[in-house]
Order: structure tokens, then sequence, then C-alpha cells
């Protein structure tokens, strides 16, 4: 079986590239052959953000046979081509693109297109969402031309398979949680858990208790891991803490990540162009209240009186630095406004952390209260505090976590991508 991965090769920050690293890892594991075709630039160039993770130094794809080939750019329709023809040339038995945002809808819908006529492979888009967390005018559109071209989709929960059918309500779907494909002409879904990240392993001789000290941290630890963005809500997740701080001593908030929209210099005169440029895009395109470029929850900690209690590490974290933060912290807090499956989730459970996450989106499938984690109300930043303290009062047993995980491993997910049993 020969497979492309399409999708943001390692060079690039973020989870959709150690998703799609992982993804191709395993598909080799199992016995495909396994090409990336990555983006050269993933978005319009007028978005001022740095995307390429410069930082880190541990090569993901070390000791496999897979090769790693960035050709496509958004805004060059030449560059395009010469993709469905680079992918064309393999003739591969698989191609899955990696769909997360409807601005890449152009280039993929017209690449996928190209790809049905010249290809005999089947098309898959692996669905992270439907429905973006910013919601533009015109994502219905782009989704819908980006999405058209395919034979199968993954969607890694049912929200994610309602919103399917909502944008292709014309077309019947065959769904299924095991690689089962339609012989009737329908569309598959493939409903699959968003598969543990198994790039990243604890680290066995990590000293815990002086990495604490280092980053002055105290018996219990809250993590906020990953990017971050409005739509995951770092300002309730401070607000939250500080009910916890007051009632407790003991207790620490660590905040790991780098601010997604402050990775450019802002002095330089083309950061200034494009950030004027894309505020310009987004007034135009997007709800005002959805416009996070001015997002910044960091400043409620000293506007809280929070800064002895809350440990900042406000940068993109290195992939060798990941176990560190992980491994002494005892919860992943989530308290998302709105949730498709989460990356940062997936990583948290490769450490056996609980997870404290808001009702919303996928988080009720794979947290069981009380067993696994807490949930708390969206928006509700009193209920989220209580949830905050009841895990210090009741502890979730780790054990717990590792065991409402057992399904989510790449090999079941791969193999129902290559339509084999998957194992028990």
């Amino acid at each position: 079986m020969k497979v492309v991965c399409f999708g943001p090769g390692p060079h690039f920050k973020g989870g959709i590239s150690n998703y799609n690293t992982s993804l191709a890892k395993s598909l080799e594991k199992n016995g495909a052959t396994v090409h990336i075709v990555s983006w050269t630039q993933q978005y319009p160039a007028i978005i001022p953000r740095d995307f390429i993770d410069t930082a880190s130094k541990l090569d993901f794809l070390e000791g496999t046979q897979i090769k790693v080939n960035y050709l496509t750019n958004y805004n060059n329709p030449v560059s395009w081509k010469r993709t469905v023809d680079f992918i064309s040339s393999l003739q591969p038995d698989i191609i899955i693109f990696q769909w997360a945002i409807a601005l890449q809808g152009l280039p993929l819908g017209w690449i996928t297109r190209k790809l049905m006529k010249s290809s005999n492979a089947e098309i898959i888009f692996d669905c992270h969402l439907v429905v973006q967390k910013e919601a533009s005018g015109i994502d219905r559109y782009f989704s819908k031309y980006g999405l058209a071209a395919a034979h199968t989709y993954i969607a890694h929960a049912y929200k994610t398979v309602d919103e399917l059918k909502q944008l292709f309500a014309e077309k019947d779907f065959l769904i299924n949680e095991t690689g089962e494909r339609s012989l009737d002409g329908r569309q598959t879904i493939i409903k699959l858990y968003h598969p543990i990240y198994d790039l990243f392993k604890p680290d066995p001789g990590l000293d815990i208790k002086k990495v604490k000290q280092e980053l002055h941290l105290k018996q219990y630890v809250f993590l906020f891991f990953g990017f971050i963005r409005k739509y995951k809500g770092l300002h309730n997740v401070i607000r939250a803490f500080k009910i916890v701080a007051d009632q407790r001593n003991d207790v620490s908030l660590l905040i790991a990540g780098e601010s997604f929209w402050n990775t450019l210099d802002k002095k330089r005169i083309s950061t200034r162009i494009k950030s004027n440029l894309f505020k310009w895009a987004k007034a135009i395109l997007l709800k005002q209240s959805a416009n996070e470029l001015d997002y910044n929850p960091l400043e409620l900690i000293e506007e809280l009186g929070l800064k002895e209690q809350v440990t900042v590490v406000n940068r993109f974290i290195p992939n060798e630095e990941v176990p560190n933060y992980f491994q002494v912290s005892d919860c992943i807090v989530l308290y998302y406004l709105t949730a498709t499956p989460s990356g940062v989730e997936s990583l948290s459970y490769n450490f056996d952390l609980p997870v404290l996450a808001t009702r919303v989106g996928h988080f009720p499938e794979t947290i069981h209260n009380g067993y696994n984690g807490y949930l708390a109300d969206a928006e509700n930043i009193d209920s989220m505090a209580k949830q905050m303290l009841r895990f210090i009062d009741h502890p979730v047993s780790r054990e717990n976590v590792r065991e409402s995980t057992k399904q989510m491993s790449w090999d079941n997910y791969v193999k129902a991508i290559l339509n084999n049993e998957p194992s028990v």
C-alpha cells in the first residue's frame, strides 16, 4: 500500500504538523510506503505570523523511510499544479488530506479535483473540524468547495459527522467506526477518536522536584499548554484559578505556549503592513467578536494579583522540552469556548494526565465526569473553579486515564484507514 499524507511537514509549528507526522509514521509501521507532501506556505501571505519551527532539534522522522516534499504554496497556483503532478507520479493507493481550516479550501479543492482525474487513489479528508472556530462569512463556500472532491471522510467526533452531513445535505453517507467503505455509491464517513500522540514520551530521568523548583511551582499544578488563542479560553482559566488561589496557598497555574499573533517583530514595516491588511480582511470577513488580534489574557495575571501563583513560559515550546511541562503538572485545563478534538487533550493522555474541560464540542464524548477528568459549564467561571477545587479534593486516578484511552491508539486508527482489522 502506498500512501500520501498531505499536510504541514515537520518543519511547521503546531498540532496539525505533529498529527500529520504521527499519522505517516504509524502508516509506515503498519506496512505502508509513505510520502509526506507538505505546504511551503499554508496561508495567504498577508497573515502576520511565523509558522516555521526553528526551535526544535528533535527529528521525529529519524529512523523511518518517510520522504518529505515541501511543494505547495498557498499563494502560487503554479505550485498547486506541481503538487498534482508529483502526487500522481507516485501512483498512490490512498491520499490523505489534513483539513483544519476553511481558508485552505481554494487550493485543496482545486488539487483534489485534478487528482480525481489524474489518479486512481482513494482521496480521504481527515477532518479536524468542519465549522470554523472563527466564523467567517465565506467559510461555508470555502469548506464546501474544498471538501467536495473526496471518496472518504474521517471525523474525530460525532459533532464533526453532523457538520459534514449539514454541509453536504444533498449527499448520502455510510457512517461507521471500523473503516468499512461504501460499495453502493454513498460517501463514507469514518468516525475515529483523535489518536494519542506518541511523538512525545515521558522522560523517566526527569527530576520533577527540581523542575518544579525552577519553575516556582507549588504542590498542585494546573497546566494550560499550547498556542494562546481566544477560543481556548485562557482568560476564563485565569479567572477561575483566581478563585482557587484565594482559597488555597498550595496551587500553581502553569501557562506554557506561544501567543498566536505575537511571533513577528512588530517594529518591522513588513509586519505592520501585513497586520493592517489582515485586520482589514478580518473586519470584512469575520464577526467583530471573533477578531482576536489584540487578545492578551496574560494581562489578567497582574490585574488579578496572581504573579506569585502563575508561571508563564510565553514562547513556542520546542519538541524536546514538551515532557517537562506535562510531567510536573497534575492535570491539563481545557476550558475552551468551542472545541473540536484537541491535540493538546491527546498529548496530555500520553502522559496519563486527567483533563478539566468545558462541556463543549467533543469533550463530553471523551471525558467521563469524575472518571478520567471533570467537566465544567461553559462560560461559567464559578463552575470552572469548582471543578479545579474538586480535582484537588478528589483526584482522578491516572489508571482511569490509561483505561479510558485504550481505544485511541494510532494502530487502531491506521488499520481503519487501511481497512484492516483493528486490534482489540
